[in-house]
């Protein structure tokens, strides 16, 4: 399976690269193994299901007894991705990942698809955005939020050849294509996409487009502001996260609640000692509700313009 070719910027949903990345794993992997709690459609595990269904399983709207059959897969030898919406798979199946997955270090790959406010139309039962928060502190779990296709791929690719947990966030919405092919991925490492002086956006997954348009409206008000790309939210990147703080005005920006990225950031700031103000965009305290993407992204201060507005208060400036 040849992943798509697509050109920088063209819009494309994360949860493609997974389906794609799953099954060009499959075809060169014969213990990968795909279970679902009956959404492969939407998450995109039914890609590698219909070239594989005797590696392929419905498990029904069961998502406990998926996490507890993937462990079972596991310690068999299998490498199992059991697949569902994140809303689902992490707060239906928590008490199995601690156990079954987490405690018991099993080779587990969790992927939960249509994270955050993204989602849209779905409304607030079906827009995950506590799962960065609880997973990245589960431990022995390596969490993963990539920003878009490729980097999808790449982490996909990761998850197989990496042995242990993971979850990995997807997105339904499309999102711009910042890479010109299939990054190379170092677990737990940030990546600079843009270089700045005057201070720094550090983002994760959906939220990467977003921060990068806020770069753009920030440079044409004369501020020179780089943009940390954040796929991992455990482990974490503190090394690199600390460097942009230490420019003294850090803007995080996450799809969901700010406990996720915005505490992991303000962790660092507290115990590294380091002097920056920080903004944290996100949810604070509320559930969404269903609407269009762009709409709610406005409406929650989520949004491009919202990024640029907060990191022009941590300076102390008002340009918009």
């Amino acid at each position: 399976m040849a992943i798509a070719q697509y050109k920088l910027g063209e819009k494309v949903a994360t949860r493609d690269g997974y389906g794609d990345a799953l099954l060009g794993l499959g075809e060169k992997h014969e213990d990968i193994v795909a279970i679902d709690a009956d959404l492969a459609k939407s998450t995109k595990s039914i890609v590698f299901g219909k070239k594989f269904p005797d590696r392929f399983k419905y498990v029904g709207i069961s998502e406990a007894d998926m996490v507890s059959m993937a462990a079972g897969l596991a310690l068999s030898g299998k490498v199992p991705f059991a697949s569902s919406f994140a809303c689902f798979v992490v707060n239906r199946g928590l008490d199995q990942l601690r156990i079954s997955v987490a405690y018991s270090k099993t080779n587990v790959k969790i992927v939960g698809s249509h994270g955050g406010i993204l989602t849209g139309e779905d409304g607030p039962t079906g827009q995950e955005i506590m799962d960065l928060a609880i997973m990245r502190s589960m431990p022995n779990f390596t969490v993963i939020c990539p920003a878009d296709y490729y980097e999808t791929v790449a982490a996909t690719y990761a998850m197989y050849e990496n042995a242990g947990p993971f979850y990995m966030r997807t997105c339904r919405e499309k999102t711009a294509i910042f890479y010109e092919g299939v990054p190379e991925m170092k677990i737990g490492k940030a990546v600079v996409l843009a270089q700045g002086a005057d201070g720094a956006i550090i983002a994760t997954g959906g939220l990467v487009e977003q921060a990068m348009k806020a770069q753009e409206i920030l440079k044409g008000k004369g501020l020179s502001v780089s943009v940390l790309n954040v796929p991992f939210l455990s482990p974490f990147d503190s090394k690199a996260v600390g460097e942009e703080c230490r420019k003294g005005a850090v803007v995080s920006a996450e799809d969901g609640t700010v406990n996720g990225l915005g505490s992991a950031v303000a962790e660092v700031i507290a115990e590294k000692g380091i002097d920056c103000r920080l903004a944290r965009v996100g949810l604070r305290g509320s559930f969404a509700e269903s609407g269009k993407p762009a709409e709610l992204l406005e409406k929650y201060r989520m949004n491009a313009d919202a990024i640029a507005q907060e990191l022009l208060k941590v300076k102390g400036e008002d340009r918009i």
